[in-house]
């Protein structure tokens, strides 16, 4: 089924705007799941950055940012360095976070942290935790 005028728009609208953010085009990325396959936190996402790059190709936008890749990426990079096309996929999931934060609806909440968790989380994580989750 051929995509209707306004779904080719909305998905170069996307594609557009990751470019924009990210320098990257997602659309060079052929699925060869090497992301996925180097990623040191594919065990905790739902979706994995090879599903992450096809959802940015198909311009899913309420699935992709839906998704938690780019929430779980670490940018460690080694997506980055086994790429075979050279795609800096870490830029592609901060665009992403990006996209996601100039919504303006935070993705964590300090007041319904409980006590204990925050005394238990070293504060490096709480500071890194608030520049990539809220707004």
């Amino acid at each position: 089924m051929p995509l209707n005028i306004t779904q080719r728009t909305v998905s170069e609208e996307l594609r557009q705007k990751i470019k924009e953010i990210s320098g990257e085009d997602v659309s060079k990325c052929y699925q060869c799941g090497t992301c996925s396959g180097s990623c040191p936190m594919n065990t905790h996402a739902k979706v994995l950055p090879r599903q992450t790059m096809a959802l940015a190709q198909l311009g899913q936008e309420e699935a992709l940012l839906a998704c938690d890749m780019p929430w779980i990426c670490a940018a460690c990079h080694m997506c980055v360095v086994r790429c075979p096309r050279g795609i800096d996929i870490a830029r592609v999931m901060e665009a992403l976070r990006q996209i996601k934060l100039r919504q303006n609806i935070d993705q964590i909440e300090l007041s319904n942290l409980q006590p204990e968790e925050i005394a238990d989380l070293p504060q490096i994580a709480m500071v890194s935790g608030f520049r990539k989750l809220t707004s």
